[in-house]
Order: C-alpha cells, then sequence, then structure tokens
C-alpha cells in the first residue's frame, strides 16, 4: 500500500457521502497536468478526488512529473459560487463558546485547509516548468495537498454535523491573494505559503484545541490536533526545499527567508510562537524572530 492509499483509508478520513464520488475524466498525462485539473475545478467534491486520484496515481509510479510550457496553471482556483467572499474586515467575531461561534471558526478553517489544497497543487504545476526539482520534492507536495483535502474534508463533516455547510458563511481571499505575487518565484513562495502561513497554525492551534476541549467539543478538538500534527509536517517539508534552494544559489536561509517576507509579506509576525512545533519543522527563531511585533 503506497502513501496515498494509507491516508486515503485510514479511520482519519471521512465517509464519503452516500451520493457517492463524482465521475472523472481519462487518466492525466502527468502530475503537472493533474494538478492544473485539481485546481481549476470549481466542485468541491470533484476537486478532493481529483486530488485523490492525482496522489494515488504518483504514488503508485503510474505518473510522469511533466514539463509542458503551455500547460499554464490559472491565475485563480476553481471555486463554487459559496461562500461570497469579502474583506477580512468584514468577518464577524463570535465566542467560540456558542455553537455559532464554533461553526463559524471550523468554517473558517476550512476555507483556509480549501485554499491549502490548491495553492500545493499550485507549486506543483507552476513550478515543474520553471525549475527542475528532485522527485522527493513532488512526493512531499502531493503528500501536502492530499493531507490538506483530509483536512477539509473532516472539517467539511463537522459542518454537516452542526447542521450546515461549507459555504454558508462569507470568506475572504487573503490566503491567495498573499501567494499571487510569488507566482515567478519558488523560493519566495515556500518563504510565505508554508513558512509563513502554514507555520501559523502551528502558532494558534493549541490554543483551539484547549477552547474546543473546554467547551466539551471533543469531536471538533480531535480534528484539530489531526491538522496540527500534519501541519507541522507541511512547514517541514517548505523548510526543507527552502534551504535546498538556498543551497542551490548560495543565499544564506534565514537572512534570504526575512528579505523575502519583507518583500512579499504585509505586516509582522504575530507572536506567540509555538517555537518548539516550529524547530521540529526545521524553522528556527533565528528566522523569524527579527520578523516579530514584539521585536524579539
Amino acid at each position: 500500500m503506497n502513501v496515498a492509499d494509507r491516508i486515503i483509508r485510514s479511520e482519519e478520513w471521512p465517509e464519503p457521502e452516500s451520493k457517492g464520488a463524482p465521475a472523472l475524466g481519462p487518466q492525466p498525462p502527468s502530475l503537472q497536468i493533474a494538478a492544473r485539473a485539481a485546481l481549476s475545478t470549481a466542485d468541491l467534491e470533484r476537486k478532493i478526488e481529483e486530488t485523490r486520484r492525482a496522489a494515488q496515481l504518483w504514488f503508485s509510479g503510474a505518473l510522469p512529473t511533466g514539463a509542458d510550457p503551455f500547460a499554464k496553471m490559472p491565475d485563480k482556483p476553481g471555486r463554487p459560487d459559496k461562500p461570497a467572499l469579502v474583506a477580512p474586515s468584514r468577518l464577524k467575531k463570535r465566542s467560540i463558546r456558542s455553537e455559532k461561534g464554533r461553526f463559524a471558526l471550523l468554517h473558517a478553517i476550512a476555507h483556509i485547509e480549501l485554499n491549502a489544497v490548491d495553492l500545493a497543487w499550485d507549486v506543483i504545476g507552476r513550478f515543474c516548468t520553471a525549475q527542475r526539482m528532485p522527485r522527493s520534492f513532488y512526493d512531499g507536495w502531493v503528500r501536502v495537498a492530499l493531507e490538506e483535502a483530509k483536512h477539509f474534508s473532516l472539517l467539511r463533516a463537522r459542518l454537516g454535523e452542526l447542521g450546515g455547510d461549507y459555504g454558508d458563511l462569507e470568506a475572504h481571499d487573503g490566503l491567495w491573494e498573499a501567494s499571487r505575487e510569488t507566482g515567478h518565484d519558488l523560493t519566495a513562495r515556500l518563504a510565505i505559503v508554508p513558512l509563513i502561513l502554514e507555520a501559523r497554525g502551528l502558532d494558534i492551534s493549541p490554543s483551539i484545541i484547549r477552547q474546543m476541549e473546554d467547551v466539551g467539543d471533543e469531536k471538533s478538538a480531535t480534528i484539530f490536533r489531526i491538522i496540527m500534527r500534519d501541519e507541522e509536517g507541511h512547514v517541514a517539508v517548505g523548510a526543507k526545499w527552502f534551504r535546498f534552494l538556498c543551497q542551490q544559489e548560495g543565499r544564506p536561509p534565514a537572512a534570504t527567508f526575512q528579505a523575502l517576507v519583507r518583500q512579499h509579506f504585509r505586516g509582522p509576525l504575530k507572536p506567540p510562537f509555538n517555537e518548539m512545533a516550529r524547530a521540529r519543522a526545521g524553522l528556527t527563531p533565528d528566522f523569524y524572530r527579527v520578523l516579530s511585533s514584539a521585536g524579539t
């Protein structure tokens, strides 16, 4: 059983809905084309199934990487009509102690995880033509895409248990916007997406888990434990390949990270930091402390 099969068949992946998986088209000829297909589709069930199929084909050795310069990635991912995307300042803040507040938090994190699926596929599809990377680079990012799809599926199933669905509330497009200007530079993309955006998840997850436990929502707490465990691995994938590229280019990793963050990310990094989880993932304090709003 390969990596993809182990993840998909694990008890963590929620049972598929009774209506069944959507019918997919012909097998993609390469990982690059599979990435574009998953990123482009607006149908949520199809996006998850495209991700599952691509991961299974890749880890079984049935797909070449592909490097077709004409197979360009879309500027934006495919999205359903809902949720409506608004400015972050328009999103309502609710207490996690109410069921509505927990639903809103789960919905917001589901939106983040959906974006993370697309960002993983974008890394694969966008940069395989611009920069030849070892096969293990693609192994890491395909696994990231699959685990992010699992996270979204878990959160969407939990929203259903609470009487709603993804799309019932508004969301914002900040994650995709934050990464759009790094579409020309893999080193910059790695600095912003896994080492800033995903690392932030390591910082806030312990607090979310405690709050869910405090209000007796063990089902949601369990989902966030799974997410936090997997996200540490995702940051590690980003840190590994960021350091690899810096070594190839003869650039100091920490100083390069700081320069790229100042160029491509708005505002300071907000403490407190989960320094233990960050360090286990290869993101040491010399990378980010100087960029902190606390100035430490």
